[in-house]
This record gives structure tokens, C-alpha cells and sequence, in this order.
């Protein structure tokens, strides 16, 4: 199992896809988990986060079933925070291979998100505000994989999709050394443009 962590517009959502095809994997996006259950549509309408407890029954019921099935996984936005990181380490700790972040400049940022055009990219202050809330939840999570033995490795995320995602399966085989590209995409298929 791999953490992928990226602030918004890192291509974190796209790059977890392609590595899951890439690798025969599931990747598991803690926003589409909570979408296809239909519960919460109210609160995610009114911009509103999922409680953690919530999220964590969520998640673990996905991680239990997926691996129930023989599947790999590749975590997208979980932990969210450093309560879910604290469950997460006592629970499955031994579970997680390793962590990815992906970094790419925060004016690039802008201009990918921008370029996105949602609601909640509106701004820049609006943008800035998220931008500091995922910081500090990486500032309260990263020592606690850290502590467990969890190494998060560091992957410019900077270039075209297809120029990330071979610097990415790169990383991925070194923290799995197991993993096995599948023979049907080597490159992450044609993505051209990031979305998460």
C-alpha cells in the first residue's frame, strides 16, 4: 500500500489512476469513496468536510474489501489529517509501504487550478487557504509515518503527465520492489492535462 499526498493541482488524482493501471493496483480516492455511497451528497453541496470517524469507517471498509480481492493499493487524499493518521498507525501501520509526495511550485499551482476552473478555485486567497490547511496537516502527518518507519520520498511533479508518471513508477518500484508494470500501459495511457 502507498500514500499519495500532493497539494491541489499537483496531479495527484491523475497520477494515481495512471500508477494504477500501470501496476494492476486500486487506487482508492477518499473523495470518490465518499461519492459513491450517496450519504453524503448534502454536506459535500454545502462545502463541508466529511466527519473523521466517517471517513475512517469508509476507508477501511474499501481497504478490507480491495484486499480482500488480492489488490494493491494506492491511497489518494488519506489521511486526510493527523486524527485519521493516528488511527491509521495503529491500526495498519505494517500494511503501508511507503509515501509519495508530489511537489510542484505553488504559482504553477495557480495557474493549473485556474485553468480548472472550480468553484473553490476561484480565488487566489481561496486557493492560499487550502494550500495552508493541507500543509499543516502534512506538517502533523508526515512525522507520524516517519516514526512508524514510513518513508515518504519526494517526486518533482513538474512536466508533462506521462514525464511525472515514469518518475513516479520509478519511485513506486523502489519502495515495492514486487511491483510489476503491466504489460498493456507502460505510460500511463494519453493523459495530457492534470486534474486533481
Amino acid at each position: 500500500m502507498i500514500i499519495l499526498f500532493g497539494l491541489a493541482g499537483t496531479g495527484k488524482g491523475t497520477q494515481g489512476k495512471a500508477l494504477s493501471e500501470i501496476f494492476g493496483w486500486r487506487w482508492l480516492s477518499v473523495g470518490q469513496v465518499i461519492r459513491d455511497t450517496g450519504q453524503y451528497d448534502d454536506v459535500i453541496n454545502r462545502g463541508e468536510l466529511i466527519g473523521d470517524d466517517d471517513v475512517i469507517r469508509l476507508m477501511n471498509e474499501r481497504i478490507e474489501r480491495d484486499e480482500a480481492e488480492g489488490f494493491d493499493l494506492i491511497l489518494d487524499g488519506y489521511p486526510r489529517d493527523e486524527y485519521q493518521a493516528k488511527w491509521m498507525m495503529e491500526h495498519m501501520a505494517e500494511k503501508i509501504d511507503g509515501a509519495i509526495l508530489l511537489e510542484v511550485p505553488k504559482e504553477e499551482l495557480y495557474e493549473r487550478l485556474a485553468l480548472r476552473g472550480r468553484e473553490d478555485d476561484k480565488t487566489r486567497e481561496s486557493i492560499e487557504r487550502r494550500f495552508e490547511i493541507s500543509e499543516n496537516n502534512f506538517k502533523a502527518i508526515f512525522p507520524l509515518l516517519e516514526a512508524n518507519g514510513i518513508e515518504i520520498k519526494r517526486v518533482n511533479g513538474v512536466g508533462s503527465v506521462k514525464e511525472v508518471t515514469n518518475r513516479l513508477v520509478e519511485v513506486v518500484k523502489r519502495i515495492v520492489p514486487s511491483a510489476r508494470v503491466q504489460e498493456n500501459d507502460v505510460n500511463g495511457g494519453d493523459i495530457e492535462r492534470y486534474g486533481d
